[in-house]
């Protein structure tokens, strides 16, 4: 289960890991402070949250949980948490796992009917009796804050206006604030999910400023994955097993994004357990030119983004109205 880390907290594992990262030569690679980075991020929301809520359009986001997974509770409420500081009105839906399909495509269409609604997501995994490619074929695009609506999808690959994934999204803005912009580079993605790798993949590649990137994708299926990720100028780690990039398998001086959050035993703690990434931290620092932690890392710009996306759902809404009005 994944948990929030307090802000000093954060900090404090930010500071231990810098200090570990030491390669034989002295040279330490950079922890990229993600806390920063989605701190700037939200504050540039705050000047248009306040002129929506000038104009009487206060941004709107619902929240949709099916089931009683822990995990995904923590989740929902870390949103909820960052729409109050915000300034974004937010209303959370708790139904039950033995919800039906049908039940759940309903009861989307009604919230996102609610003009007070901007932006609506269903919080991830679903019971096995629902389909995912339903839920999110049936969310309205505009409202479509997680950015998984097949037409935003389409967007995305057109390089078209359009919400984006809030996870890849999030890395872009962390490589290019934190001056290790992706153009010209060569950047290796480990991992193809609809969430992360594909998107990343998409946006990356783009003409476009903060992309320009020449992209390699790779997978389970990939032959001498590491003869690939050694060619990496920037390595994005985003396939769910815990530590597997090793040292042997990073460039000297690459810049590694570990999107991972694996639960691994640990006796020493007092949970019994502790959160790492996809990468073996310690070793691949040694090498790398930048890393981000975990924890504390790619997760707060994942929900950065979001709040990025339920304020342009907002004004895009009232963009929309005006329009008809003329």
């Amino acid at each position: 289960m994944w948990t929030s880390t307090p802000r000093a907290a954060t900090n404090k594992v930010i500071r231990r890991l810098t200090t570990l990262c030491h390669g034989a030569m002295g040279m330490p690679a950079q922890v990229i402070d993600c806390g920063r980075i989605a701190a700037q991020v939200k504050a540039e929301l705050k000047d248009r949250v306040l002129k929506l809520h000038m104009s009487g359009n206060a941004p709107g986001l619902a929240v949709v949980l099916v089931g009683d997974d822990p995990a995904s509770k923590v989740y929902v409420n870390m949103k909820a948490k960052e729409c109050r500081e915000l300034g974004i009105n937010s209303k959370q839906q708790n139904l039950p796992a033995t919800i039906t399909e049908d039940e759940l495509l309903r009861n989307l269409d009604y919230l996102q009917a609610d003009p007070k609604v901007h932006g609506l997501l269903v919080q991830m995994p679903l019971p096995d009796h629902i389909s995912e490619t339903k839920v999110m074929e049936r969310i309205d695009p505009d409202k479509d804050v997680d950015g998984f609506n097949p037409i935003n999808v389409g967007r995305m690959l057109m390089g078209a206006p359009g919400m984006l994934p809030c996870t890849p999204h999030g890395i872009q803005q962390l490589l290019v604030r934190s001056g290790n912009t992706p153009e010209g580079k060569h950047v290796v993605i480990v991992g193809r999910s609809n969430i992360v790798g594909k998107p990343m993949a998409a946006i990356l590649v783009q003409k476009a400023a903060g992309a320009n990137a020449t992209v390699t994708v790779c997978h389970s299926a990939t032959k001498d994955l590491a003869s690939l990720t050694r060619q990496a100028d920037v390595l994005i780690a985003a396939m769910g097993r815990p530590q597997f990039i090793k040292a042997d398998m990073v460039n000297e001086g690459a810049v590694v994004v570990d999107v991972g959050m694996n639960r691994v035993e640990d006796a020493k703690s007092e949970k019994g357990y502790r959160l790492v990434g996809d990468a073996d931290f310690e070793a691949v620092s040694r090498k790398a030119k930048a890393i981000t932690p975990v924890p504390g890392g790619v997760g707060l710009m994942t929900r950065a983004m979001l709040m990025v996306n339920t304020v342009r759902a907002a004004e895009v809404a009232v963009e929309k109205a005006q329009a008809r009005r003329r």
